[in-house]
């Protein structure tokens, strides 16, 4: 594929996980999700509509926002009369996100680094547009002669999401209460059996976060990013089920299957950040180079 033909895909992965703030998007029809005071996302007007049936818990719509009710002042009293609702509304058949309930919390804050305000269902959280954390791992190999190559995997074709597309060699959301660096260990372990002693190798080096919004709602998303050089004689193996298969790639190959519709397209781009700090992407000779960094670093408002 000519440069400028792959340069004009990953643009266009790009502008899509970054929909949410183009110009024409639902953005200014969303409502603000306030909780004590504070923005935690941004709620859909079809879904605000739905949340006015429950006026104990959500108070109406005013001033371009929606609010809990006052009486929900607590960490825990919030949580429940919010999946009370979440419970009920998993019978309406429109809201097609419900029915991959996945009986897992996240956590529900302003900036990541605050306290929890409150708890939801994970299926949940694009119809109010919470921001969502996640750990992705990058994988790679780099032999005696100093040729880098990188794992990835092939998903599941039973996942409830993008099913038998590739992925980072291990990749978790971020459940509520548990750690960066306990979920890096885990998702490991459990999607790669890679053995804790390698997995706690592994770098932190950078977020990769994005805004997008599609039929279900808005996805706000920041994934911590590791890297982890695996020794040249492991070969990952399949575990929980999660994933189908593991292939070790040249970074070249790699670079072109970005391009492609066979990728995870968050996982895209969390390889494609890797492709650029390691200089196999470099602002000589990538035009785009710019557009590239920022598509990848979008600050969640």
């Amino acid at each position: 594929m000519a440069n400028s033909a792959w340069s004009e895909k990953i643009l266009a992965l790009l502008r899509r996980m970054n929909n949410f703030y183009l110009p024409g998007s639902g953005r200014a029809a969303c409502y603000r999700f306030e909780v004590d005071g504070a923005q935690v996302g941004w709620i859909p007007p079809d879904v605000a509509s739905l949340l006015t049936r429950y006026p104990e818990v959500f108070s109406p719509p005013q001033g371009g926002a929606v609010s809990l009710c006052h009486g929900l002042d607590s960490y825990g009293k919030r949580s429940e009369a919010v999946d009370a609702v979440l419970q009920t509304l998993r019978q309406d058949s429109s809201l097609t996100c419900l029915r991959g309930w996945r009986d897992e919390k996240y956590s529900v804050m302003p900036k990541f680094s605050d306290p929890p305000l409150m708890w939801m269902e994970r299926a949940a959280t694009c119809l109010f547009g919470v921001k969502r954390y996640g750990v992705h791992i990058n994988g790679y190999t780099v032999s005696d002669s100093g040729e880098v190559s990188m794992w990835l995997a092939r998903r599941s074709p039973h996942k409830q999401t993008y099913p038998g597309l590739l992925d980072n060699v291990a990749a978790g959301g971020l459940a509520a209460g548990v750690g960066v660096k306990h979920t890096l260990v885990k998702e490991c372990q459990e999607e790669a059996c890679i053995p804790a002693a390698i997995a706690e190798k592994a770098h932190p080096v950078t977020t990769v976060s994005y805004t997008y919004e599609d039929e279900e709602g808005v996805f706000a998303e920041s994934q911590f990013v590791f890297d982890l050089e695996l020794p040249l004689e492991f070969k990952p193996k399949v575990g929980d089920g999660e994933v189908q298969d593991f292939y070790l790639l040249p970074i070249d190959k790699v670079k072109q299957l970005l391009s492609s519709d066979d990728f995870k397209p968050n996982s895209a781009m969390v390889v494609l950040d890797f492709l650029i700090r390691h200089s196999f992407i470099e602002p000589d000779t990538e035009p785009c180079y710019q557009e590239f960094v920022a598509g990848l670093h979008q600050t969640l408002e």
